[in-house]
């Protein structure tokens, strides 16, 4: 790529991305009948093992493991119901991801791949309770400067749920849309890429009653700061700090849509982790 070109194909990420935030901040309007707030620290555990190939293509298994540290529900439902409730260290969540990747261009690197999601504080005697399965496609568009690396990406996902749902109040399959704009930084002579990245996800069919005014909406923002450091040819570490915002519209229908009650919940959480990395 020339110099030009690359200037272009760099002011056309921020401004796919720019667009995509603009839609989405507009979305973002609700009028609440009763509203929850939740507050939350992690600590993350994760390991990747990935393959590569010369032609472009890998294959990769991660595992995530999320502890609670600690959590407290505030806040007021429809029934005018007070919620205050704290909880202490416990298991969060598990995700266990197998993906495919390909890269065709230097700056251009297609992915697709299956997680399975285990849920904490479910009944464990039935998996419809505490499985969960998901799907993604993504591409991503990578610009390469002699400091800095830039890349947006974007990718859908589809949750899939196998246990009894009230289709007019969640849908048994959920599709997103996540848009992630990152940078990451070469130190030269050093072993270490320090990087930040931020991320708008955004409900693709939320059930009629769900929606924002007959519109989709953000249901999360994220915000990642860390540093990536590389210990050996094929062992690396990568020590972070998220920032998560969550927006959810939770409905809840009675029988014959005689009443309907829509509670907004906010969260907040903050998760310290580190990702042990092996290629080969």
């Amino acid at each position: 790529m020339t110099i030009d070109s690359k200037h272009t194909y760099l002011s056309l990420l921020c401004i796919v991305f720019l667009i995509l935030f603009s839609l989405e901040v507009g979305a973002w309007e609700y009028h609440s009948c009763g509203a929850t707030t939740e507050h939350s620290a992690q600590m993350r555990f994760g390991a990747e093992f990935t393959k590569k190939w010369n032609n472009g293509l890998s294959l990769s298994l991660s595992e995530d493991l999320r502890i609670a540290l600690a959590e407290r529900v505030t806040g007021m439902t429809p029934k005018h119901e007070t919620v205050d409730l704290s909880y202490g260290p416990d298991f969060s969540k598990s995700y266990t991801t197998l993906a495919l990747a390909y890269a065709p261009l230097e700056y251009v690197k297609l992915d697709m791949g299956y997680t399975l999601r285990i849920l904490g504080r479910k009944d464990f005697s039935d998996s419809d309770e505490y499985l969960r399965h998901r799907m993604h496609i993504g591409v991503t568009g990578v610009y390469n400067t002699h400091y800095v690396k830039f890349s947006l990406r974007e990718r859908v996902l589809c949750d899939i749920r196998t246990d009894s749902v009230n289709l007019l109040e969640k849908q048994r399959f959920s599709w997103l849309l996540r848009t992630r704009l990152a940078a990451e930084f070469y130190v030269p002579g050093q072993p270490i890429k320090p990087y930040t990245w931020t991320e708008l996800e955004n409900t693709l069919n939320a059930t009629e009653y769900q929606q924002n005014n007959g519109h989709q909406y953000i249901s999360q923002v994220r915000t990642q700061a860390g540093v990536k450091w590389r210990v050996s040819r094929r062992s690396s570490f990568d020590f972070y700090y998220r920032f998560q915002y969550g927006y959810n519209r939770d409905i809840n229908i009675t029988k014959r849509k005689a009443h309907i009650e829509l509670t907004e919940e906010t969260s907040y959480e903050h998760a310290i982790g580190v990702t042990y990395n092996f290629d080969w």
